[in-house]
């Protein structure tokens, strides 16, 4: 893993940083690759409860760095082939690899936060920001659309009118307003103690349970009501059934006792 991207380990916690300040965290593709890689090690790590991204310096992201993005074409086009067995190419599980982890990922955003970095920002399951943050779907000012899971986080917080109105223009827009159409989750003058305090409290509710509830409406959120209640009903089995050999062991300990 590369120095532009830090990742670091606190008690139940992992922090993960773009860290690439004096460029204002723009994202590069090796940027990417190794938000992939940071994403993975998460994973693997049993202890931890809840992921805090955040961006170093002045800016949570301004976006992808487009100059050093095209300086080697043949990167860019082998990095925008997806894999068949995860289904996204690197600039796509950059995001969505948050999305697959098992643990809840809070963004503590702060200045920029723009075209590939409000996409990243987007693919975390809760967002805190500061009132001075700025938001922007940039891709249309160099020609292009949001192609880093943008159109499926955008379709699962805001109105299809409002993603296409950001969409269309690459308009920048305050905290206030990204807090008012549900790009952001609250606004508060320290995102990262508000991810901290909110990580405190998912950690007193189950593992199991948490991984539960972001695996039920990951999978149910645009499905039907019929597959939904399917879905809910394949979640809610093993742990009803944890819960009942758990109880089962007490009650197996007490008799023991008596």
């Amino acid at each position: 893993m590369g120095s532009d991207i830090a990742l670091r380990f606190d008690g139940d916690r992992a922090y993960v940083a773009l860290n690439r300040p004096d460029k204002h965290n723009g994202l590069t593709i090796g940027m990417l690759g190794d938000l992939v890689d940071a994403a993975h090690t998460v994973a693997k790590r049993k202890d931890v409860r809840a992921v805090i991204l955040s961006g170093n310096g002045p800016s949570f992201s301004s976006g992808l760095d487009v100059a050093k993005a095209t300086r080697d074409p043949l990167a860019g086009a082998l990095n925008f082939v997806p894999l068949p067995w995860r289904g996204t190419n690197t600039f796509q599980e950059a995001c969505w690899a948050w999305r697959r982890l098992q643990v809840p990922v809070i963004a503590a955003v702060h200045g920029r936060c723009f075209g590939g970095g409000l996409q990243i920002a987007l693919a975390a399951d809760v967002r805190f920001a500061t009132p001075d943050s700025e938001f922007s779907v940039m891709e249309a000012k160099h020609g292009l659309v949001p192609d880093m899971t943008g159109a499926a986080t955008l379709s699962r917080l805001i109105g299809i009118d409002k993603a296409l109105l950001l969409t269309m223009t690459a308009d920048v827009v305050d905290a206030a307003y990204a807090e008012r159409i549900g790009l952001v989750t609250e606004v508060t003058d320290d995102p990262v103690a508000a991810a901290e305090k909110l990580a405190d409290r998912i950690a007193s509710r189950s593992p199991h349970a948490v991984a539960g509830a972001k695996r039920l409406f990951e999978r149910s959120w645009h499905a039907s009501a019929r597959r939904t209640f399917g879905i809910e009903r394949a979640t809610q089995l093993p742990l009803i059934l944890r819960l009942v050999t758990k109880r089962d062991g007490r009650s197996h300990k007490e008799d023991l006792i008596s």
